[in-house]
């Protein structure tokens, strides 16, 4: 009996193995090469936050300071156009109405700029395709004379503001409640001033990617056409990076984690198969790869897989919401009103924003809200309208 399990240890043991060859591999790379290779991926699990942290988010300040006096100059040099051609007078239904929601932040950063930039030079980019979306900008500060990028951007972009100049300050009116009333606001005179087919309502610190408008082409005139994305109430465009993670209570996650591995353990088993000169399939081997991939995805991060997706239009995911956040957020004309009518209806409070709001109406109403993945803008905004920080981190 010794002498057998001797023998079956010699066997798993000899370098020819499978055993020592799949050891080894996991050993290697979640020991090693992982962390060596991740360990400055800020969503990733192997990432050195003690080490990185502090002066990757310096770093981000820094180079987001420079993009806001690059967007600044942008303006500055933008021969001013007819404001006839931008005024919200045209006969004709917009496809898609960008409205911009800003308040007066630190100066220096100018985030509002940065974003109206990019929206102004991916339009003018984009040509014939986009020339029916149209930009509003809604400048919900008190006192709207006192935003200045605002008064720079007046010149390029048709406005509405909320003037609350002559009111008296309500007792009741919690910052998150104020909030909520703004976003209604620029909802409500996105679909009075243009009455547009859709509003993608995008806050002042949500810049957009490269590839918004032809994935936004795409999803308008292909995929949104489905009976299940219909009368879907928003479609979010941005969900936080740290939030997309496999291991999580969301049922499509786990599934597409599944699959994954489902997928990649017969793959990784062939190409084990071909290097050792082995033949076939062998169901532990694809079980230990379809585990080893699954678990290298999640360490690593989905959102860097999620990346992959940017090669094209027709890859991107559209998938079941969950409830933080609302940088960017697209609706159709009519869920707009019914997003309107439900939003009047709830007041918003500490643990109660607007982003949770919009999610809970998906429950109490019946109805139901996608995101659109990877995330069609970027979230540079460190320094918060609603949560004062003067150490803002990336985490």
């Amino acid at each position: 009996m010794l002498h057998h399990a001797w023998q079956l240890y010699g066997r798993w043991c000899r370098w020819s193995s499978p055993f020592v060859h799949l050891l080894t591999l996991t050993v290697v790379t979640f020991g090693v090469l992982a962390p060596l290779i991740c360990h400055r991926l800020l969503h990733s699990y192997f990432y050195l936050r003690r080490w990185h942290l502090n002066p990757m988010s310096q770093e981000f300040l820094k180079q987001n300071q420079q993009e806001g006096q690059a967007a600044l100059h942008y303006f500055e040099k933008l021969q001013i156009p007819n404001i006839s051609k931008t005024s919200g007078s045209e006969t004709f239904r917009p496809l898609l109405l960008v409205t911009i929601i800003t308040v007066q932040r630190r100066n220096d950063f100018h985030y509002v700029l940065q974003v109206a930039s990019r929206f102004h030079h991916l339009l003018q980019q984009c040509g014939a395709r986009c020339q029916r979306h149209r930009v509003l900008l809604c400048n919900v500060e008190s006192d709207p004379s006192r935003h200045q990028d605002v008064r720079l951007l007046s010149s390029f972009f048709p406005m509405v503001s909320r003037d609350r100049t002559g009111e008296d300050p309500d007792p009741a009116l919690n910052q998150f409640e104020k909030e909520k009333q703004d976003y209604v606001f620029c909802l409500e005179q996105s679909l009075l001033a243009y009455n547009p087919e859709y509003v993608l309502v995008v806050e002042d610190d949500a810049v957009p990617e490269d590839e918004i408008f032809p994935v936004l082409q795409h999803l308008l005139l292909a995929r949104f056409s489905k009976p299940y994305l219909r009368d879907a109430l928003y479609f979010k465009l941005y969900h936080p990076e740290r939030l997309q993670h496999y291991v999580n209570p969301e049922p499509m996650r786990i599934l597409e984690w599944l699959g994954l591995g489902m997928f990649l353990g017969p793959v990784l088993n062939c190409g084990y198969s071909w290097a050792t000169g082995r033949p076939g399939l062998s169901w532990p081997i694809v079980w230990f790869f379809a585990l080893y991939s699954m678990a290298l995805s999640e360490l690593v991060g989905r959102h860097y897989l999620l990346e992959l997706r940017r090669l094209a239009p027709t890859l991107y995911n559209v998938v079941p919401v969950t409830e933080c956040c609302t940088p960017a957020m697209l609706f159709s004309a009519p869920s707009a009103q019914r997003a309107l009518g439900y939003l009047k209806g709830l007041h918003c409070r500490q643990g109660f924003a607007k982003d949770i709001a919009l999610y809970s109406l998906l429950r109490t109403k019946g109805e139901n809200a996608y995101v659109v993945e990877p995330n069609l803008v970027r979230h540079v905004g460190m320094y918060s309208s609603l949560r004062l920080n003067d150490n803002p981190k990336l985490l």
